[in-house]
């Protein structure tokens, strides 16, 4: 293992269940309770489950219908984006007190470095608890901490001991803890692709390691390149405080396929709730929204709309996603992957100072 000089201290913050421990904190009612946050008993896809009903096998992206079953006692519950975007801006003050150095990468999680930081405090792990406590003390919500020398151990440690969780991983057992892990334990490595690792006889770090760096990427692209480094603990990436975006996206791989509408719509409505969430954390809206379909023999098809206004809301985006999932025609064939982007994207800074970010459809 390479490491440069100067060690980066590097955090990374995960709200546990966070849409649900939302709901569970301001309805006392929900506490202690099984709680999806979206869909309903009938239709529906789940967008955050309590942990009480993660014991049932109920997650994120699951049918309702499928998560009704699982947990006969599940409460639905309607998503309030609005008040998730509201905490998750007050989060960010608490990190803003100790770094500019932020880069949030959803409403309920973000990296930190703290290398260098505001109050002097050489301890990464101390900043990362009062963060922690602070968090706690002033939402009522708990959050788990990661911390490490760089991001992909730091994304790792913080989903170690969920909920409440903390966990540190010096150099010095970076390369141990990293071989122990199971692949789909891996950030970044999806369910499918785990699934072809696990073919190829790769089922922890340890016999990632021993793949070289060009059968990796002989079997899995460039993204071969990415996975060959972190089974060695290498990665250099900084933390991007202002990183600008030219398109949002949200894509699915089906296990199986999709024929029905039906399905095709729960799915679509789901993402658009993704697309939604990401672009209410950036502040943005947008023009065009683009339909990608993956068919079951693998053939790739985009289909696009672009508007005369702007539109960031979860209804606004499914709307015209499905008025091009039936344009020119419904899917002719089993779809096997669902995507939806949206870019001509606007951002505050573009804006003028009375321009308002809600807009009607």
């Amino acid at each position: 293992m390479n490491l440069s000089s100067a060690i980066r201290k590097i955090i990374h913050i995960d709200m546990d269940a966070f849409y649900a421990s939302v709901e569970q904190r301001d309805h006392p009612e929900l506490r202690g309770k099984p709680v999806a946050v979206g869909g309903s008993r009938a239709r529906g896809v789940v967008a955050a489950a309590s942990y009480e009903a993660r014991k049932f096998g109920v997650h994120s992206a699951l049918a309702s219908r499928i998560a009704a079953q699982k947990c006969p006692q599940l409460v639905f519950v309607k998503p309030r984006f609005e008040v998730y975007s509201a905490i998750s801006r007050q989060i960010r003050e608490i990190f803003y007190r100790y770094t500019d150095l932020v880069e949030p990468l959803s409403l309920d999680e973000a990296y930190l470095d703290v290398t260098e930081n505001k109050i002097g405090m050489p301890s990464a792990s101390i900043i990362a608890k009062e963060i922690k406590a602070s968090i706690l003390a002033e939402t009522g919500l708990t959050a788990s901490a990661g911390v490490s020398f760089n991001k992909f151990l730091a994304k790792i440690a913080s989903d170690m001991n969920k909920p409440d969780g903390f966990t540190l991983v010096t150099p010095d057992k970076a390369e141990a803890l990293v071989a122990s892990l199971t692949i789909n334990k891996f950030h970044g490595i999806g369910k499918v692709t785990a699934a072809k690792m696990q073919q190829l006889g790769i089922t922890t770090g340890a016999d990632l390691r021993e793949r070289s760096e060009e059968e990796l990427v002989r079997h899995f692209g460039k993204t071969g390149h990415y996975y060959y480094r972190i089974a060695r603990v290498q990665d250099d990436r900084p933390v991007q405080p202002h990183r600008i975006r030219k398109s949002i996206g949200s894509e699915r791989t089906f296990d199986v396929d999709l024929i029905e509408e039906e399905d095709l719509l729960e799915r679509l409505h789901f993402l658009a709730q993704e697309v939604a969430q990401d672009m209410a954390r950036l502040q943005t809206s947008a023009k065009t929204i683009t339909l990608k379909l993956k068919y079951f023999d693998f053939t790739l098809q985009t289909r696009s709309k672009t508007l005369l206004s702007y539109l960031n809301s979860t209804d606004a985006i499914f709307t015209i996603a499905r008025e091009l999932l039936r344009t020119p025609t419904l899917p002719l064939f089993p779809v096997r992957l669902l995507g939806i982007s949206v870019s001509n994207l606007l951002y505050p800074h573009d804006q003028p100072a009375s321009y308002q970010l809600t807009f009607d459809f």
